[in-house]
């Protein structure tokens, strides 16, 4: 039995991330993507194909909170989109997460939108309800993997916890279905002030490919402040757990 395991371990190598904040993630991952000026029979074929409408004219550009990084796009004009492995994906404002032809530069936090409360109070422990609000499963199985021995976010003091009383805020996975509005807005009124809101993935950031559904009730999110957008579908481990970092730690003015 230990030789067998010993040859695993020399064929895969570590089964852990000795440090998640320098872990990159190799192909065939899809991350940040970067963008090139084209032509306007080519953009109008990727308007056509995209189906969240994640594409965007004058300039063009892609909403990241749309996109389910399927990488049609990129096969279908490979000059003119480029995925990458850059596996940050997270800003604190909507905007944040528009990528922009020419402009290929990283998704980062704006200091300045940033409350002061949350670096002062959660910048050493930081304990998350998870609602899934009509996900998939794909969203939550990687928030999951958040927690397990490979990447092992408790590190820094970030769990996940059972009861929203015991928690700093919620994690929104799913794009809020009617059955689920009501229960979601009754977690996040029971999570004690001040608490902060997580929106993980393109389901719960713009309600992805259900976002012309009328299954859904997303008016709880006119109600609050989102503090993180994560982006992807599902979002990778390290992007959640690199995009919560990058809040609580933020340096605010």
């Amino acid at each position: 039995m230990l030789i067998e395991d010993l040859k695993i371990w020399w064929k895969q190598g570590k089964q852990f991330i000795p440090d998640p904040e320098l872990a990159q993630v190799p192909a065939p991952f899809r991350g940040r993507p970067e963008l090139e000026a084209t032509d306007a029979q080519t953009f109008a074929q990727l308007v056509e194909m995209c189906p969240t409408q994640a594409i965007l004219a004058d300039p063009f550009r892609i909403d990241l909170g749309r996109c389910l990084f399927c990488g049609e796009c990129a096969q279908a004009a490979p000059n003119a989109v480029k995925f990458t492995n850059d596996h940050r994906l997270a800003s604190n404002s909507r905007q944040g997460l528009v990528v922009e032809a020419g402009k290929n530069v990283p998704i980062a936090l704006d200091p300045d939108l940033v409350r002061k409360e949350i670096q002062g109070i959660f910048g050493r422990s930081l304990k998350l309800r998870q609602i899934s609000a009509a996900g998939d499963n794909a969203h939550e199985a990687e928030l999951n993997a958040c927690g397990n021995v490979n990447f092992d976010m408790g590190r820094y003091g970030i769990e996940f916890v059972a009861s929203p009383r015991h928690a700093d805020g919620i994690v929104i996975t799913g794009p809020i279905s009617k059955n689920m509005a009501l229960a979601t807005k009754i977690c996040y009124d029971a999570v004690p002030s001040p608490k902060i809101v997580v929106l993980y993935g393109a389901d719960a950031i713009s309600g992805g490919i259900f976002a012309q559904s009328g299954g859904l009730d997303r008016s709880f999110l006119d109600t609050v402040q989102v503090d993180l957008f994560v982006a992807g579908n599902p979002p990778h481990p390290l992007s959640f757990i690199q995009g919560i970092l990058d809040l609580v730690r933020t340096r605010t003015k």
